[in-house]
């Protein structure tokens, strides 16, 4: 992709947890040197909360190096669990053995007390972490405050490690849960980076990726703005980043500049995260702004009456062109038409020949040879250079737009002949298509008559993932959509392996819940463009928009 243009051997953005790019700020090494001084005092409970993003992989990962060769540790990934199956999962990791089919809360303790004793015997330590804490029942929060009676007479024979979201704090502190919260012995709460930190953080990712020396890719002033707009959030400041490079890199640019980030900001955050806040403006600039607006609506007025004004009056579409590529106001070229210039129906600029239609959108979507009957509507057709071609029918615009991908629809023209549109982007009730004029806005009102309800488009699926994947299936594509999740989530072990498990399966709902879709547990098509969108991978209709206005002008 784009890191080779920018003298990069590799990407230095990634959000996947890569032990080459481990940054330890100073808040990280204070929240490392708590827990290990938790580990190593004796104590019962350890505490380990940040909002999401903020590095406490990071740290669990460096407490994993620098635990000594003594301790055996356990981990608990998915929190949402019985007290029985969390006891069951603490045996397991432990290798502990116990009555297996029935078994009772007292069959788990004491088979794992009896391995806690023999432990400390042998001169060892045993540790328990448990992730994404705040999840936890306060039944089971009151069973695992129950594992910490086991004792000696100096020590604990089990140290916890608590970690999770600001909301875990929270929990802690309710009345029913104050024996737990009184036994923490030593907790921190893993904040923000600063902008010093940002552009440390930023300039070590860039110098472990190879960057040549004396090379600078962001600016004071960029790295001001990713700040803002990241708040400071690790992995939020390597989203922005990735997608600032990739606009750089589509414009053939040596730096980012601000109008990458806002353009960034906006593809991963959403509009309204991009806006500004009303609160933060001056009341004297809002009363000059609505006395500005109050003298253009006169204007206005006047010229209407006068008589229709040649300007074309620029819409929330063209400026969303305008920030994908810089200068291009000033080329003196003009190939987007405005959305008050209506096509007629009978024009055929935005329906075009059903195969140069397909081209385009492979183009769209790889910088590989157009591949020969891609598409053609055979079982089990080959993906090539890692895309698959997914062929489909919607009765509404809102399943094609939810897809997120340009989009190939089969069009009727009025002479009832077959042809095409390539949809780059949706916008409201536009879409951005590309045309033997280059890129135009349509109203779909205009588009509706035309369209048939077919469309193709081009997606990145798991390796081996050739149907849906439900809980019980024995399959390799399991494992691959496991190690997605893991990496989603920053966790160094994914739930499973190739077996599609229960946790596996509620992951998967929590996940479709919070992505608006059907929350089954069935890893299906819907759900792996949303995975693949919350991982950055894919062409989503942004990124598309910007590489449509980049192929249109030339390399």
């Amino acid at each position: 992709m784009y890191y080779k243009y920018f003298g990069l051997v590799e990407s230095p953005f990634s959000i996947s947890v890569n032990p080459r790019y481990l940054f330890m700020s100073p808040r990280h090494r204070d929240a490392l040197a708590h827990l290990l001084y938790g580990v190593g005092s004796g104590g019962g409970f350890i505490l380990l909360t940040g909002e999401v993003g903020t590095g406490k992989t990071t740290i669990n990962r460096a407490l994993l190096e620098q635990l000594p060769g003594n301790v055996d540790l356990a981990i608990v990934l998915n929190p949402a669990l019985s007290a029985v199956e969390l006891l069951a999962t603490v045996c397991d990791e432990l290798a502990i053995d116990y009555p297996k089919g029935h078994h009772s809360l007292k069959d788990l303790t004491d088979a794992l007390h009896r391995f806690l004793l023999n432990n400390h015997d042998k001169g060892r330590k045993t540790v328990l972490m448990i992730d994404e804490a705040q999840h936890l029942d306060f039944d089971v929060l009151e069973q695992i405050r129950l594992l910490t009676n086991l004792e000696t007479d100096s020590e604990k024979l089990l140290q916890i490690i608590l970690i999770g979201q600001p909301e875990l704090t929270e929990k802690l502190g309710r009345p029913e849960l104050r024996q737990l919260n009184q036994r923490i012995t030593a907790r921190y709460n893993l904040e923000a980076l600063s902008l010093e930190e940002t552009n440390a953080y930023i300039r070590h990712r860039l110098q472990v990726a190879g960057l040549p020396s004396g090379r600078e890719l962001f600016a004071p002033g960029v790295v001001r703005a990713i700040h803002k707009r990241a708040q400071g959030i690790p992995r939020q400041i390597n989203l922005l980043c990735d997608r600032a490079l990739l606009g750089a890199y589509g414009r053939k640019l040596d730096r980012v500049n601000r109008r990458h980030v806002a353009a960034a900001a906006e593809e991963v955050f959403g509009t309204a995260h991009a806006s500004v806040n009303r609160s933060s403006v001056p009341p004297w600039l809002w009363i000059f702004s609505g006395v500005c607006f109050g003298g253009l609506l006169l204007l206005l007025a006047v010229g209407f009456r006068a008589g229709p004004s040649p300007m074309p009056v620029p819409t929330a579409a063209d400026n969303l062109i305008n920030d994908a590529s810089v200068n291009a106001a000033d080329s003196g070229t003009d190939t987007v038409q405005n959305v008050g210039a209506r096509s007629e129906p009978q024009a055929a600029g935005w329906m075009i020949n059903e195969a140069r239609a397909l081209e385009q959108l492979w183009q769209l979507n790889s910088d590989a040879p157009f591949p020969a009957e891609v598409c053609s509507g055979l079982e089990n057709e080959p993906d090539v250079d890692s895309l698959r071609c997914q062929q489909g029918t919607a009765q509404v615009w809102d399943s094609v737009i939810a897809l997120n991908r340009p989009v190939m629809l089969d069009m009727q023209t009025p002479a009832r002949f077959s042809a095409a549109t390539l949809v780059v982007a949706f916008e409201g009730p536009l879409a951005w298509v590309l045309s033997n004029d280059g890129i135009k806005s349509i109203r779909l009102v205009d588009m509706a008559t035309a369209w048939r309800g077919r469309y193709r488009m081009f997606w990145q699926p798991p390796q081996g993932w050739n149907r849906p994947l439900v809980e019980g299936d024995i399959d390799p594509a399991v494992a691959v959509v496991a190690q997605l999740f893991a990496t989603l989530d920053q966790q160094v072990t994914p739930l499973t392996k190739q077996r599609f498990t229960p946790a596996l399966a509620e992951r998967v709902r929590l996940f479709q819940a919070q992505n608006n879709l059907t929350a089954d547990g069935v890893v299906g098509v819907q759900t792996l463009l949303k995975l693949n969108d919350a991982l950055g991978k894919g062409l989503v209709s942004g990124a598309a928009l910007r590489r449509a206005q980049w192929l249109m002008e030339g390399p």
